[in-house]
């Protein structure tokens, strides 16, 4: 199918996820005092978690977020250093503009960014908490029918854009392609067209699917040559990734899903996604990847500033995924390809 004569549209989600970072750069400066931390010299990344009392996440959060600025870098040794535009928001350097960007620090949303930074999320109870992501033993937020139907159709734009370019890069196959946590199904319904004879199955929570259901009926009247035939070919199950059993398939795709999960929860579903394809399928994600060297780019240091906000989770490295695959049992691909809205695919296969 041909991809639609659209530009990409990175600028907008850039512009909107850009006020995350802007909270991490005042938070960091006036509540941590991270600048500060490093204006006496180079610090190793674990020795400046330490010092600033952060965990884990929060840590990958922010180190790679000031790096891309260009405030921090690393030096030849592996440690973080202040750059030249950096020392000028410490206080032993002048010019500085410590004090301007102190004109913010006291904004609610510096603030909340300060407190979910210390405390690897927020502390107080009822105040907000992660938003649209399970907790514990609890009920999935999607499970309710609003929220679920709020947020598939709010995610519907950005994946009728991407679905059309990942269906042109994603295996031609005659076989299954397993659509994890699919939300909308746009993903599946675009690759049903490109292969033919092929099936899928979109598997989410229950209130997603009914809006994907829905989408599939719009979908199907489209017009489109060969949109009438989709419908037969795919269907919905409803369960819970984390724990239900998950249908054989001979290609998997984990589109924008990893990156609501923390570290532990990303290796348990690798080897969860692993375990569901049948010998030579293949798993491919679909998601924003920092670099490997974790120092950028801006517009995945801001999303993942964004989803450090709303989710468990947060951007991953290629190295990091690969990681998670190899430990599963797969052998990644060197592959990467670029899709469009700061997103990429890569890959891993299973052995025969």
């Amino acid at each position: 199918m041909p991809i639609a004569n659209y530009p990409d549209l990175a600028p907008i989600t850039r512009h909107a996820r850009a006020m995350y970072s802007s909270r991490l750069l005042i938070a960091a400066v006036h509540h941590l005092r991270a600048f500060e931390a490093l204006s006496e010299g180079p610090l190793a990344p674990s020795e400046l978690q330490a010092e600033l009392g952060l965990k884990e996440r929060p840590a990958m959060v922010l180190f790679p977020a000031l790096c891309a600025m260009d405030m921090w870098a690393y030096d030849t040794d592996g440690k973080l250093q202040l750059t030249s535009l950096g020392r000028h928001l410490t206080q032993g350097v002048r010019p500085t503009l410590t004090d301007y960007l102190g004109l913010e620090k006291n904004d609610s949303g510096v603030v909340e960014m300060a407190e979910r930074l210390l405390n690897d999320g927020l502390r107080r109870s009822g105040a907000g908490g992660t938003a649209y992501v399970k907790e514990g033993d609890g009920p999935s937020p999607m499970d309710d029918p609003t929220t679920a139907r709020a947020l598939t159709l709010a995610l519907a734009g950005r994946a009728e854009c991407l679905a059309p370019i990942v269906a042109t890069k994603l295996p031609k196959h005659n076989g299954h392609l397993l659509d994890i946590a699919g939300g909308t199904g746009y993903f599946s319904y675009e690759w049903l067209l490109v292969n033919t004879q092929a099936t899928a199955t979109v598997f989410d929570r229950p209130a997603v699917l009914e809006v994907a259901a829905e989408l599939l009926n719009e979908f199907c009247q489209s017009g489109r040559p060969g949109a009438a035939g989709v419908r037969e070919r795919v269907r919905f199950q409803p369960g819970d990734m984390l724990t239900d059993t998950l249908p054989q398939t001979d290609i998997l795709l984990a589109a924008s899903l990893f990156h609501d999960w923390p570290t532990d929860t990303c290796q348990r579903l690798a080897r969860r996604f692993a375990a569901a394809l049948r010998p030579e399928g293949e798993l491919w994600i679909h998601d924003a990847f920092l670099n490997d060297e974790l120092d950028g780019p801006l517009a995945v240091t801001d999303y993942s500033a964004q989803l450090f906000w709303v989710t468990k989770g947060r951007a991953y490295s290629r190295r990091e995924y690969r990681g998670w695959l190899h430990e599963a049992g797969l052998t990644p691909s060197s592959e990467s390809f670029e899709t469009q809205m700061d997103y990429g695919l890569i890959w891993a296969k299973k052995d025969k």
